[in-house]
């Protein structure tokens, strides 16, 4: 076969083959420059509910009142009547300390008071003695029947033990409050609860020897879990719109679909940076974020709340109920006068602008004032909704098409 004829045969798959690829590629660029249908932009319905304004924080949660139970008497602990977890009343027992020794002492403080007692009544024997005599002299110098002398001598002697019971006066008060004091060491060696409580740590042993003649010694720890303290950390971005008196919330991790209500009670004016001594302020240089401590309470009858559980506190700073909400999403442009505009979706798929006007604005959701009606549609505006319908709409480019 000759070279001339081999081409005829080849020119037409040639021609076949140029075909279909430029119709592929016909088919392509219609497909890339065809426009994307736009989809439509979400909406959200204007609807009733509860709105509020609150400030969130982490609190801590700790008894209302803790008592440290010590020992005012040094000695040997013989007996310890309490555990972790018991429920106590004013006025039971706790532990007791050894009390010999001030038994003792009490019984030689009555001895030495008994003993200025006697003393007295025989100075008061001497007294009668000592006012008769002087009674004579006084009579007997009347009638110069005794010297001058005589007479001053009764009259000193009587003077003088007056004197004597005086002081004995003095040592009897003296005594008694030694005794008071002895009755009172004794007492202390039976300790007893200072008020109605949980024991929440007992720190001592029986057979235990404290010593307090410098400070008193820890025998147990107790707190009122009736009723809860919690301190809240709050920001200072957020501190500033805190106040007390307002409404608070929490709940707790065990727990999060209960919420506990209570009443901010104050605000500590420093933070925890800041150490106080009885003669000087120091500030704590610290580069974290600083928080204030906002303090509330709250009753605790069930015993649900312990210490130092976590709190998620929300402090309400307004609040609104069953008003006009709408997603802050769907507010835009806003002016002055603190009106906002939103664009209302209507029946023929067409959007319009409305002004409205917004109380309550908690960054998700906001108390519609006027300008809108229940059940209305308004189009949501977000970054990630601008920036593909911004792509959808743009055009696309194309590199040459090569064959």
């Amino acid at each position: 076969m000759t070279p001339n004829r081999k081409k005829r045969r080849l020119r037409p798959a040639l021609i076949v083959a140029v075909l279909v690829i430029v119709a592929g590629a016909g088919v392509a660029g219609f497909t890339l420059l065809r426009p994307t249908p736009v989809a439509p932009p979400p909406t959200a319905a204007v609807t009733r509910g509860d709105i509020e304004d609150t400030v969130l924080a982490t609190g801590t949660i700790n008894a209302s009142k803790t008592v440290l139970v010590g020992a005012q008497v040094s000695g040997q602990i013989t007996h310890i009547d309490v555990s972790v977890g018991d429920e106590v009343k004013e006025g039971d027992p706790i532990a007791e300390i050894d009390p010999l020794t001030r038994e003792n002492t009490l019984k030689d403080s009555e001895a030495a008071l008994d003993n200025v007692k006697a003393q007295r009544a025989a100075e008061q024997a001497t007294l009668r003695q000592a006012e008769l005599a002087y009674n004579r002299q006084k009579q007997m110098r009347a009638q110069d029947a005794t010297s001058r002398e005589d007479f001053e001598s009764a009259e000193a002697t009587l003077a003088v033990t007056k004197a004597n019971i005086a002081a004995l006066d003095a040592q009897i008060r003296q005594a008694e409050v030694t005794v008071d004091t002895a009755r009172v060491n004794l007492g202390y060696t039976k300790i007893t609860a200072p008020m109605t409580g949980t024991i929440i740590a007992v720190s001592r042993q029986e057979g235990q020897t404290v010593n307090a003649a410098q400070s008193a010694p820890t025998i147990a720890k107790m707190a009122d879990l009736s009723r809860m303290e919690v301190e809240a950390a709050i920001s200072e971005a957020d501190v500033v719109r805190v106040k007390p008196g307002q409404k608070v919330y929490f709940t707790i991790l065990g727990d999060p679909d209960r919420r506990f209500y209570a009443t901010l009670d104050s605000i500590k004016p420093v933070t925890d940076t800041v150490e106080t001594t009885d003669d000087v302020t120091t500030i704590t240089e610290d580069s974290k974020a600083v928080y204030y401590n906002g303090v509330f309470y709250v009753d605790n009858p069930d015993r649900t709340l312990r210490i130092s559980m976590t709190a998620q506190v929300s402090i309400v700073l307004n609040e609104a109920k069953d008003a006009l909400t709408v997603p802050v999403s769907a507010l835009r442009n806003k002016a002055r006068d603190g009106s906002y505009i939103v664009e209302v979706l209507q029946a023929d798929g067409t959007t319009r602008p409305q002004k409205v006007h917004v109380g309550i604005n908690n960054n998700v959701t906001a108390e519609v004032q006027d300008g809108l009606s229940e059940g209305d549609k308004v189009v949501l505006t977000t970054t990630t909704t601008t920036a593909a319908a911004s792509a959808s709409q743009a055009p696309r480019r194309m590199g040459p098409m090569r064959f």
